[in-house]
């Protein structure tokens, strides 16, 4: 699966490029001249942009949402679009194995050419819990890719939608963490998309019967 690219705007490169510093070197990585020169940026850009650390990993938040939903953008088109009668532009009705195939090729994404992303994702989550400062922009996010699962679990019938999605997203989490950065991560063999699928299609039914 792979999306349309297009040159990023400076906050995007910006954000793009702390991100990366995040992954690679953790939060200590992290300062204004260090991203100028990782964004290929004049010294002072990212000062101008974001004037403040909170600022720059707030960003970082906003822009690790967007990448999240675009994919998941992406991955509905070209499932709708595989699924729907020819000529047809709308996506076809949701079923609980096209959600599975979709959760579970994201997953697997994530998993390979989204591992250093979601590696800097959860290092960003451990210093909003210790900056209060930073947890509103954290909980937005965190809100919005909730609500955004929401809507695929209620489409699929799920009597409490919201309830689910946080299921979801918990379960989503602790599989993301454990393969990447858990005690036998580095163990692990490759990610495999029919295991993913068989864990993704469990997560999907528990979190549609609410975690049974």
């Amino acid at each position: 699966m792979s999306s349309p690219s297009r040159a990023p705007d400076r906050r995007t490169l910006i954000a793009d490029a702390a991100i990366g510093l995040v992954s690679s070197a953790g939060l200590r990585g992290l300062t204004h001249r260090a991203v100028d020169g990782a964004a290929g940026l004049p010294v002072g850009s990212t000062s101008y942009y974001f004037r403040t650390r909170t600022a720059l990993i707030g960003a970082c938040y906003h822009r690790l949402v967007e990448l999240d939903f675009a994919e998941l953008d992406f991955a509905e088109r070209d499932a709708g679009s595989a699924a729907s009668p020819a000529g047809s532009a709308a996506p076809a009705p949701p079923d609980l194995e096209a959600a599975v195939a979709l959760f579970a090729g994201l997953l697997y994404r994530w998993l390979t050419v989204g591992r250093e992303r979601h590696l800097a994702r959860f290092e960003l989550s451990l210093e909003a819990a210790r900056t209060p400062d930073l947890a509103p922009e954290l909980q937005r996010a965190g809100r919005a890719a909730r609500a955004r699962a929401a809507t695929v679990l209620a489409a699929l019938g799920a009597e409490h939608p919201e309830e689910a999605a946080e299921l979801l997203a918990a379960w989503t989490d602790g599989i993301l963490y454990d393969r990447l950065a858990g005690a036998p991560s580095h163990a692990r063999p490759a990610p495999d998309p029919a295991e993913l699928t068989r864990t993704t299609r469990r997560m999907l039914n528990a979190a549609l019967n609410g975690g049974r």
